[in-house]
């Protein structure tokens, strides 16, 4: 058998796209914006997938969900679309083409109730014939591959992926991603990897794994469990947005402490100058907890408040510094101590 490290290397082609390795950040809504997938990129991920935009209020000219299609310096840019109308999915799809999408994703996985009680995201799993409805449209609008991202159904008395995957496919998508949870467990218990080997044998277009995957073993295991070609990786990447390239076996991965430290400051930085001040600051506190998390998990509650509490892009700035450097310290004073 293939060493997983030669596996995850290769090339992946989508059509006429190329994904230069087989570790995929997923589409991630309010976490994977520009300078989060920026990072991802630069940092040896296989390809990166905008956050879900909104096909109608896209069409509409919503000024959010033209800011979600930027993909400024990333290559292949792969644009996530949902909706529950063929006719904006169709247009949304022209619209991100034109702003230079290499392909489309349809998001058919969200289980969130804003998404689903609007009959989008993996609500569409319950009606496949109006799921298709707006896939055909999607595909007719561009030239670019289009993609689908899906879970494994609606519940476990409708696991209906296979079925959908392989219309899908006839329909035209290019790739297949299967998170393997239905909708109603949300991301309780555990990914079934098991049964996304029966979408792959329902398909022959690229199938990508998704769910509770966090490690070079959980890859290994997931593909020879699943039979997939590649992986997404999803809330992993939290506070890590260098994980893929990690995974993936990388050169450009910040191999070290202190350049996992710059990223983090350079990912605050860069939030503020695309959000602004009062926007950014609020946006990077979720970011800052999870960074805490992984790199400097001592860090005392009075600063996490202080982080998590001031309104100053400035001041933030210099604690999330402060507390940095102090954790790049900690392992030689201890080191000394004894």
């Amino acid at each position: 058998m293939q060493n997983i490290d030669d596996i995850l290397r290769q090339p992946l082609q989508i059509g006429p796209v190329t994904a230069r390795n087989r570790v995929f950040l997923a589409p991630l809504s309010g976490i994977s914006d520009l300078p989060f997938r920026q990072l991802a990129w630069r940092h040896g991920a296989g390809l990166v997938f905008t956050e879900m935009v909104a096909s109608r209020e896209l069409v509409i000219d919503h000024p959010e969900s033209h800011a979600r299609l930027r993909g400024d310096g990333i290559k292949p840019h792969v644009v996530q679309l949902a909706g529950r109308e063929a006719r904006w999915m169709g247009e949304a799809a022209k619209i991100a083409e034109d702003a230079g999408a290499a392909m489309i994703d349809i998001n058919m996985g969200c289980p969130a109730k804003k998404v689903t009680g609007g009959y989008s995201g993996s609500a569409l799993m319950r009606d496949p014939d109006h799921a298709l409805d707006l896939i055909e449209a999607t595909v007719k609008a561009v030239s670019v591959p289009v993609t689908l991202k899906m879970r494994l159904g609606w519940d476990h008395d409708t696991l209906n992926a296979p079925l959908i995957a392989a219309r899908a496919q006839a329909a035209g998508v290019r790739m297949i991603t299967i998170h393997g949870r239905t909708r109603m467990q949300f991301y309780k218990g555990e990914a079934d990897w098991d049964a996304i080997a029966r979408v792959r044998d329902a398909i022959t277009v690229p199938l990508i794994a998704n769910g509770d995957i966090t490690s070079r073993a959980d890859i290994a295991e997931c593909l020879r469990r699943s039979g997939a070609d590649a992986v997404m990786i999803g809330r992993a990447a939290q506070g890590q947005p260098w994980i893929c390239g990690e995974l993936a076996g990388s050169p450009d991965v910040p191999v070290n402490r202190q350049a996992r430290h710059a990223v983090a400051l350079e990912h605050y930085r860069s939030m503020i100058a695309h959000y602004g001040d009062d926007v950014g600051v609020r946006h990077a506190r979720k970011h800052i907890g999870w960074y805490l998390e992984t790199l400097a998990p001592q860090t005392l509650s009075p600063q996490k408040v202080r982080m998590m509490t001031s309104n100053s892009a400035d001041d933030v700035f210099e604690i999330f510094a402060e507390v940095l450097e102090a954790a790049a310290a900690l392992p030689s004073m201890l080191e000394s101590a004894a």
